[in-house]
């Protein structure tokens, strides 16, 4: 369902920039802490997300891609994407013809990525780029898609980083984001809250040995815009058109753009 979204600009004030989870922090400050975060976690990003989600990010991003629907010939560009999972997905539904530029800020994120390229037998047809997702080292108007997955929200600036989205899109290019959301119903709210602040830092404590880098991901979750605050943003970026479309009761969620 299509949000009702004021068309008139909102303040540019990117409130996220000047927190980091629960702490008040410069946006210098807040970019090096989360570069610290997934420093740590990059070797173990994916076995954490399988623990925490029981497994369900492989679906989502799965439904993510075939929504995004890649074809043969299309220049895609995958934002906070270096360990590959959206990438991988996007050639494998598009082909040897699909090519995927991965933009990542943080390098040992796009070790990973890289290292698992290799394992998989990819030789070309990936560009991996280490890059802010709010300054995009690439010319107007040179993708067909852009996708950024559990990315967005932890960027500092996330209307310049929309912005930029817009920038880089070819006229009738689409922006697609897969990302945590709010859960609608109180009482599962509830619980959800209780498993996010409870039991997944202690998960990161146990099998990764890092409690903090997973309390920050759970604030993060909770600081991200609501699903139709983040369609306005996108309307105010520039975007013609932007809905959201929620999956596990809300868990998660799919923003869809057209730069028109």
């Amino acid at each position: 369902m299509t949000p009702e979204i004021n068309r008139e600009a909102s303040p540019d004030i990117n409130p996220e920039s000047l927190w980091f989870g629960r702490k008040k922090v410069s946006p210098q400050e807040k970019t090096e802490k989360v570069l610290g975060v997934f420093d740590s976690v990059a070797d173990r990003y994916d076995i954490m997300n399988d623990v925490m989600s029981a497994g369900l990010h492989r679906l989502w991003k799965n439904q993510f891609v075939r929504r995004v629907a890649p074809q043969a010939g299309g220049n895609y560009l995958d934002v906070a994407g270096g360990t590959g999972d959206i990438a991988f997905r996007l050639k494998k539904l598009g082909g040897e013809a699909a090519h995927v530029t991965i933009a990542d800020i943080n390098q040992s994120m796009l070790a990973v990525g890289r290292a698992r390229a290799i394992d998989r037998g990819y030789i070309g047809g990936f560009d991996w780029v280490e890059c802010d997702a709010a300054q995009l080292p690439f010319a107007d108007h040179s993708f067909d898609v852009y996708t950024i997955s559990f990315g967005l929200r932890n960027v500092t600036r996330i209307d310049d980083a929309l912005r930029e989205a817009w920038r880089v899109l070819k006229p009738g290019g689409r922006f697609f984001c897969l990302e945590f959301s709010h859960v609608d119903d109180d009482v599962l709210r509830d619980l959800y809250d209780f498993y996010s602040f409870r039991i997944i830092p202690q998960m990161g404590k146990w099998i990764a040995g890092d409690e903090a880098s997973y309390q920050y991901l759970v604030e993060s979750i909770r600081a991200f815009p609501e699903r139709g605050a983040l369609c306005q943003r996108l309307i105010d970026a520039g975007f013609g058109r932007a809905f959201a479309t929620p999956l596990t009761l809300g868990v998660v969620a799919i923003h869809e753009a057209w730069k028109l």
